[in-house]
């Protein structure tokens, strides 16, 4: 059985090294429309900080390493056309030689591309010019490669996790840093804005100058390097800056296989069942290009996350060896570090879950990492959201230092909503203790308490 799966990143090797597991015989052909199969598109702050001292690091696997384990890699050769009656795949490679490649069995793991905002001049300036969108190595280079013609200053526009972790590389390597954000906070989507200020203040803390409630209208270029023009409250703005990063989101990309005939769900992301099946015959889809299951909620949503296109290539590349595992959906759980803090949220904020039927309540604590006697303590700020009528636990967000293990104490809560425990659940968790470590209540059940007390109030 022939296999060809389109993408080579996340979703599309972990489809290609299950299906291989599962089937040896399977013949899997990879096709890659640059030259970096597998590479860590999460991890690119921390090459351009400095942290990860070479890109090749950034590799989940080498070349050799998924050669050896079946794959056929098929780089800088990008697929162009679907036709599902053939079943083949219209390929041009970079040298513009064309071919078709048939197939028994297609994944579909183009991922996504980067929004690109209504701002004038964006379409106009490029790389050469210092304007940078940040989603491939290809991209990696090209921001590298400003900072070494001599970049002084950077304007970010986005405050997501990726405007946020770039503004920590980029201050690291000794730029000015400015970021800038539409709505009225950092982290929109994932903080309520409470907890976002603690992250904005880090930020301040470290030298990054933040402007949210403020619209980018237009990028220029002028004598002295690049002219951002703004606009807050209906008054209009500038900074200059070297090194222009827009970082705004992203879309799924899903042009070849919506040609082919395949069906779009929630944010034109493609449709899929459990299962990662298209509406296509024998053709599947997984990774940031297909509209996610999430445990919450009744309908899908689109999660763009690392950790969800590599459970969503494993049940696709099963699914297509004939297997019957299926998706279990997702919280949408992620964690950030920014500086000396670490921000983390799963489930649903408070209005989400509302729109979503369900009856919330979010309350807000604050406890300590660990015993406040024992030298170190830092203070962790918590948001949980609760079922009022239920009592069920739709959702948690952390602030807290990098030393308070955040991401531990997120994925805590992430596993009792995964399994549809309830608030009471939290409190009476076996949870480790140690003074240095923790408390004979972890901050989470302090948190957890916290609501049950507002309740009975």
């Amino acid at each position: 059985m022939r296999l060809v799966i389109i993408g080579g990143s996340d979703a599309g090797i972990t489809a290609g090294l299950r299906a291989r597991q599962l089937d040896p015989t399977t013949d899997v052909h990879l096709l890659v429309a640059d030259h970096y199969p597998n590479f860590s598109i999460c991890g690119i702050p921390y090459y351009v900080s400095g942290e990860v001292p070479d890109w090749r690091s950034l590799a989940h696997r080498t070349r050799n390493d998924l050669e050896k384990a079946g794959l056929q890699l098929h780089l800088d050769e990008r697929a162009v056309g679907i036709d599902v009656d053939a079943r083949t795949v219209s390929t041009v490679s970079a040298a513009g030689e064309a071919r078709a490649i048939g197939y028994d069995r297609l994944i579909i793991a183009t991922g996504a591309v980067p929004n690109k905002p209504p701002i004038a001049g964006l379409d106009q300036l490029g790389a050469g010019d210092g304007v940078h969108l940040l989603h491939t190595m290809g991209d990696t280079f090209a921001v590298t490669k400003t900072l070494e013609e001599g970049a002084r200053s950077a304007a970010i526009v986005g405050a997501g996790y990726i405007g946020l972790e770039m503004a920590e590389a980029l201050r690291n390597r000794g730029l000015d840093v400015t970021v800038v954000e539409q709505l009225g906070q950092v982290l929109p989507r994932t903080l309520d804005p409470q907890l976002a200020t603690l992250i904005e203040t880090e930020l301040v803390r470290n030298g990054v100058s933040v402007f949210c409630d403020t619209a980018v209208t237009s990028i220029e270029t002028s004598d002295a390097g690049l002219e951002v023009n703004l606009s807050r409250g209906g008054q209009p703005g500038s900074l200059a800056a070297d090194l222009v990063l827009v970082v705004t989101g992203v879309r799924p990309d899903t042009r070849l296989a919506v040609d082919a005939g395949a069906k779009t769900g929630f944010g034109g992301a493609l449709a899929v069942d459990t299962g990662m099946r298209t509406n296509l015959p024998d053709v599947y889809a997984a990774g940031d290009c297909v509209h996610t299951h999430h445990r919450l909620l009744d309908y899908p949503t689109y999660v763009p996350l690392g950790s969800t296109a590599h459970k969503q290539g494993r049940v696709a590349g099963e699914s297509a060896v004939g297997g019957s595992t299926t998706y279990a959906g997702s919280l949408g759980t992620q964690v950030v570090r920014i500086f000396d803090l670490v921000a983390a949220a799963t489930g649903l904020r408070d209005r989400e879950a509302a729109a979503a039927g369900y009856h919330p309540a979010t309350v807000v604590s604050a406890s300590y990492d660990h015993k406040i006697y024992y030298p170190g303590a830092t203070p962790i700020a918590l948001h949980v959201t609760g079922d009022t009528v239920t009592g069920r636990l739709l959702g948690a967000q952390l602030v807290g230092h990098s030393s308070a293990q955040i991401a531990k104490r997120v994925d805590i809560l992430a596993t009792a909503i995964h399994y549809g425990g309830s608030v009471d659940d939290i409190g009476i968790l076996d949870l480790s203790y140690t003074p240095p470590l923790g408390s004979p209540y972890d901050a989470v059940q302090i948190a957890a308490h916290a609501w049950q007390d507002n309740q009975v109030r």
